[in-house]
């Protein structure tokens, strides 16, 4: 069973579960944001925002990401890679097995380079809540640590949170290139059909690096 499928060319997020257990929070009109920092030049804003926190950050060197904290909805993961299937899609985390464990796609760029590093994971699954079950809660000023192979950490600032339905899922937003280190988490979200067994959205967290350390040192 297929719990999230993401098609590039249409960029349609569709989430099929065998049913809802619990309802995912949702972003709240709040958090919509802006979807850079407020000092990189052509950033998207919602209408009325003053904008966002932020500055562009220096580019990392390739690493490829281990593992993703989010401190406020308790997130603490190691990361799994998704590659592509044959028809052009993007694979998903495994339901059975890692269910709880979201994956980093390995054709973005890796956390801290120039570009958009795109992590997903399941909002739910047949059992339970998943690993970005939370991920509706966060807000602007929220951070999202990820660790890299070399053992640097990379610190990410939520700058928007936002919702889409499918078929109107921003693919030039979430893949399109970035002149900043940027950072797209993508689950499924919105209400539940109970005949298709899909959601009908697709809840979409952008954030930005604002600082790295080590794996063994404490931020500053």
């Amino acid at each position: 069973m297929v719990a999230a499928l993401l098609i590039i060319g249409g960029g349609i997020l569709i989430a099929l579960a065998v049913r809802p257990q619990r309802h995912a929070p949702q972003p709240s009109p709040a958090a919509a944001g802006t979807i850079a920092p407020a000092s990189t030049p052509g950033h998207v804003s919602a209408p009325g925002s003053k904008g966002a926190p932020g500055s562009k950050a220096r580019s990392l060197p390739r690493s490829e990401p281990v593992a993703i904290d989010i401190p406020a909805i308790g997130v603490n993961s190691r990361l799994l890679y998704v590659d592509l299937n044959s028809n052009g899609t993007i694979q998903v985390p495994p339901l059975f097995g890692h269910p709880s464990e979201a994956a980093w796609y390995k054709y973005s760029v890796t956390p801290g380079q120039i570009g958009a590093s795109v992590i997903e994971g399941h909002v739910d699954t047949y059992q339970g809540p998943s690993v970005f079950f939370l991920l509706g809660d966060l807000h602007p000023g929220h951070t999202a640590d990820i660790t890299l192979a070399d053992g640097t950490v990379t610190v990410f600032r939520v700058t928007a949170v936002r919702q889409y339905v499918k078929n109107d899922f921003p693919t030039e937003l979430v893949y399109g290139p970035e002149d900043y280190a940027a950072l797209r988490l993508i689950t499924c979200g919105g209400a539940f059909d109970e005949s298709t067994r899909q959601y009908l959205s697709s809840t979409i967290v952008f954030a930005s690096l604002i600082s790295t350390h080590t794996a063994s040192a404490q931020p500053g």
